[in-house]
């Protein structure tokens, strides 16, 4: 049975733009497990937890979460890491759609994992909007940068 670490390593290495996987990466998951967006305020389950790894490919087709380092204590795994991508694509965010940019982000994030018997039963991910909308070009006038749909 491979490591929690590498449970972990293997849901990022199908979440990258290069090897999307939606289906591998929704079935790292336990049967009760969730995909939570900390800053959005969402949790995702079933099927549902591939979502936000669509939605980010969408919109960052080049999306790459470079592992800067992994922490593991039994069954709790915790990543720092950089949400990395050039936003080429509709950036659905909860005021509306974020039209492509063209520009870089390169912004922190830090997920937290818990896992039970070789699954994924939370994903806990910590991202800072606030960081990637101003790498983006558009914190300053969110409400003009929006599309209403």
């Amino acid at each position: 049975m491979p490591t929690n670490e590498q449970i972990i390593r293997t849901l990022y290495a199908v979440a990258e733009a290069s090897s999307k996987d939606t289906d591998k990466f929704v079935s790292l998951f336990a049967d009760d497990g969730y995909f939570y967006d900390v800053p959005g305020g969402r949790k995702y389950h079933g099927k549902d937890i591939g979502l936000p790894v669509e939605a980010m490919v969408a919109a960052f087709p080049d999306m790459h979460r470079e592992l800067y380092d992994l922490y593991v204590k039994d069954d709790v795994v915790i990543v720092e890491l950089a949400l990395q991508g050039t936003h080429e694509g509709d950036f659905h965010l909860p005021g509306g759609v974020l039209p492509p940019t063209g520009r870089r982000m390169d912004a922190p994030c830090c997920d937290v994992f818990h896992l039970k018997d070789g699954k994924v039963t939370s994903f806990h991910c910590y991202n800072l909007p606030s960081v990637i909308l101003q790498q983006l070009g558009v914190l300053e006038n969110l409400a003009a940068a929006l599309e209403r749909k």
